[in-house]
């Protein structure tokens, strides 16, 4: 029975990987979100931290066994599979729906973010003029980022390094959307659209036994971008989870309003009644990036009209709540099994 068991928890922290990587993938949407609803957040950034000196001296020291439980390895690597196996499987799903049902999608994604405000602040009780201020300012910054414009496209290697740390934000800081920032910094389609793509069509040729990829300069330079943008995120992603245990044991209740103030500032991202608009020329033209892509200079927003979509949407946005419901109603019974 408690082989089943583990088995059965081994698989649902695969799919937390899945989520989380999907929701890294999209534009306002935070894959910390999906941590903290689902009740693993904390053991999350406290894994990470785990990546330290002493880790680092394990491994040097060819005591991989020891080096394994140090950094909590299990857990680490079951939730980074799935975060590798989504970025080739269900984000790939996720850029085709929301192509295609853009407006669902969104409806989806917004219904998520309102259930997590709700999760994140129906047990807070620690509400003085610092955690509100708190919440306040984090809501500020995050409807700020919102309505700032997009840069142009940069491939330079230590800028896209740059871009790596900045990315994982959305993985530890909850509302705080890394996807998002990567399309304000340009290089959303380069570093999540592009170069995986090279990297799953070079995977696909090795396996085919074709290596004239070699001889292909524009290919080999997008690897050694994704290459060094995975440097980042992994610096990046250590650093702030070492930042972030030290802030979560000391001021605990600011952050927790901080994280609050992210996500209700993200609803202002992920509004489903958009339009998009595109950089223009000086002579009316799209500006495209190096992939040919139409490079995004900010959203339009609008309120809805009373319509059969209208209605469909908001339905959506009921999933999305329910979704979150279902998420934070298994991490209490994850929690509740532990103890």
């Amino acid at each position: 029975m408690e082989n089943t068991r583990t088995l059965k928890d081994r698989c649902f922290l695969v799919i937390k990987g899945l989520a989380m990587g999907a929701a890294n993938k999209v534009p306002g949407v935070s894959g910390g979100v999906v941590a903290f609803v689902a009740g693993f957040y904390e053991e999350f950034i406290y894994s990470l931290q785990r990546v330290n000196k002493t880790a680092f001296k394990l491994l040097f020291n060819g005591r991989f066994v020891s080096f394994y439980r140090y950094i909590n390895g299990k857990f680490l690597g079951l939730l980074f599979l799935g975060m590798i196996v989504s970025y080739f499987s269900v984000s790939k799903i996720l850029d085709y729906l929301i192509v295609n049902y853009e407006l669902y999608v969104w409806s989806t994604f917004f219904g998520m973010i309102l259930g997590s405000i709700y999760y994140i602040t129906k047990d807070f009780n620690a509400w003085n003029r610092k955690t509100i201020t708190a919440l306040l300012l984090g809501t500020a910054i995050g409807i700020g980022i919102s309505f700032l414009d997009p840069a142009m496209e940069n491939d330079n290697l230590w800028f896209v390094f740059f871009c790596g740390i900045i990315s994982v934000s959305g993985m530890t800081l909850p509302g705080f959307s890394g996807s998002f920032i990567l399309i304000l910094l340009g290089n959303y389609v380069l570093l999540l659209v592009d170069s995986v793509n090279v990297l799953y069509d070079t995977i696909t040729d090795i396996f085919s036994g074709n290596f004239e990829f070699v001889k292909d300069r524009i290919r080999i330079r997008m690897l050694k971008v994704l290459g060094v943008f995975t440097l980042g995120s992994v610096t990046g992603l250590v650093t702030f989870s070492h930042i972030l245990n030290y802030i979560l044991k000391h001021y605990k209740n600011i952050t927790l309003a901080t994280i609050a103030g992210f996500i209700v500032g993200s609803l202002g991202v992920v509004w489903p009644w958009k339009k998009t608009i595109y950089k223009l020329n000086n002579d009316g033209g799209f500006i495209l990036d190096s992939s040919g892509k139409q490079i995004i200079e900010n959203y339009q927003r609008f309120f809805p009209e009373a319509s059969t979509q209208t209605y469909i949407a908001i339905a959506y946005i009921v999933l999305g709540i329910l979704i979150v419901l279902g998420l934070e109603w298994y991490g209490q019974r994850t929690r509740q099994h532990k103890a």
